[in-house]
């Protein structure tokens, strides 16, 4: 049955923390999940999950810990004691435990570091805590079970019983030379086939997947999602094998990343949460509100340059929202599908052709909204035949190049190291705003001649 944590579950746990009844609490809990467990501490004050967590074992709430939204854990990091986290880490794998130190202000986490017992342990977290955290090396876990091309089969199935007992999932079995270059990976069903005396040399498979320590997270993520890989070998520069990727650490990562891509669509230009300080989401906020505020101001000055029209023809000022919203429309959705390319590598070819397709979509597309607003504008809105013409032909034209935007600048800022995500928001509908407007007038004056 599926856990449900329901308000009076909550009261239960509660009650049993005030009463300090460690021994019922442990009876409660022992038959949840470490999800569990973890849902339930973001739904307890930061003393009562910290009491829990000190209470529990540690092989629960480490991973409990790793489940945690990222200011909870804070929260209960900060009343620990630097021996009580060395508990925590000692349970986890190396990369789950590199993120937790990278979190602790740096005066702690030598302290830490020093109180882990396992100094093997503790000096992978300290050579992950080393490389980037947006490339392969900070992403990679040093669990991992290799055995040497020179074994035969029953020396490496005894060596790989060794090294299974640190490793929570055994995805691949890796073979390296006498030197830790990786060589290829090793098939479980050719190990339980092949003869005892076999050397791991003539039944491993040469052919193997990898990524370098410098090799960007998003590369990582394309390969395993190309080539459908639960994990990924990671090498150095000299090709030595020094651990793997699992495919939850991608998931995570492509969760994170698709979260922050959103943000900046909306217009929030730092990562934060719904709870965060009033402060804190403002700051996230405010600049692109001001560059949509000057977008609009750029707009109504280019409307005050054309008032003379307005006493002419003033059935033109009626169609300016829909002129923006259209424009603003067209540039997301272009931007978008863009974007989405980017990051799924789908982008093919050379940026002109993509231009011109985009060209040809918008034409379609426009020719198709025009038809439906110069039959309405003159019988629903009383605009003469030219009035007419000049909107829809300046719609065409704007829907143009409000897709030229929405393809043109992603592909741009992307060339230049630019998240292109950025462009799916307020700067491609506020260019756009502006632009459209501009076009609209342009064309207007031109048809009418005013």
């Amino acid at each position: 049955m599926q856990f449900q944590l329901t308000n009076d579950f909550i009261d239960q746990i509660e009650l049993l923390i005030s009463q300090k009844d460690g021994n019922a609490l442990r009876e409660v809990l022992q038959e949840y999940h470490f999800a569990d467990i973890a849902e339930l501490l973001e739904e307890l004050n930061s003393d009562d999950a910290t009491y829990l967590v000190k209470l529990l074992e540690t092989d629960i709430t480490s991973e409990a810990l790793m489940e945690l939204d990222d200011d909870v854990r804070e929260k209960i990091l900060d009343r620990l004691s630097p021996h009580e986290i060395a508990n925590e880490l000692e349970e986890m794998d190396t990369d789950d435990a590199a993120d937790i130190i990278a979190e602790l202000d740096d005066d702690i986490q030598q302290k830490v570091i020093e109180r882990i017992k396992d100094q093997e342990h503790a000096a992978d977290i300290q050579e992950l805590l080393a490389y980037d955290e947006d490339t392969a090396g900070g992403l990679m876990a040093k669990e991992l079970v290799q055995v040497k091309e020179t074994w035969t089969v029953a020396g490496c199935v005894r060596e790989m019983r060794r090294q299974a007992e640190n490793v929570t999932r055994v995805h691949s079995i890796y073979v390296t030379d006498k030197e830790g270059k990786l060589k290829g990976r090793l098939s479980l069903k050719d190990l339980l086939t092949a003869s005892e005396k076999t050397k791991i040399s003539e039944v491993y498979i040469p052919k193997v997947d990898y990524v370098t320590v410098h090799t960007e997270n998003e590369d990582v993520a394309r390969i395993m999602q190309k080539y459908d890989l639960e994990a990924i070998p990671v090498v150095d520069e000299e090709g030595i094998l020094v651990g793997r990727i699992t495919i939850d650490d991608i998931v995570d990562f492509i969760k994170d990343e698709a979260e922050k891509d959103y943000q900046m669509a909306a217009g929030i230009s730092q990562d934060v949460e719904a709870d965060d300080s009033v402060f804190k989401l403002t700051r996230a906020r405010l600049p692109w509100l001001m560059i949509g505020m000057l977008g609009g101001l750029g707009a109504a000055s280019i409307i005050s340059g054309f008032e003379a029209i307005f006493t002419t023809y003033p059935n033109l000022l009626l169609f300016v929202p829909l002129i923006q919203a259209t424009a603003g429309n067209v540039g997301v959705q272009s931007s978008a599908i863009v974007v989405q390319g980017l990051a799924n590598d789908t982008i093919k070819g050379n940026l002109l052709r993509r231009l011109l397709k985009e060209s040809v979509l918008a034409l379609i597309n426009g020719i198709c909204i025009a038809i439906v607003v110069l039959i309405i504008s003159h019988f629903a809105f009383g605009t003469t035949y030219n009035e007419s013409i000049s909107i829809c032909i300046a719609l065409i034209a704007v829907i143009l190049l409000a897709a030229l935007i929405g393809t043109f600048i992603p592909i741009i800022l992307d060339k230049n190291g630019i998240d292109p995500a950025v462009a799916t928001g307020p700067f491609i509908t506020t260019s756009n705003d502006v632009f459209g407007i501009l076009a609209y007038f342009l064309i207007a004056k031109l048809i009418l001649g005013f």
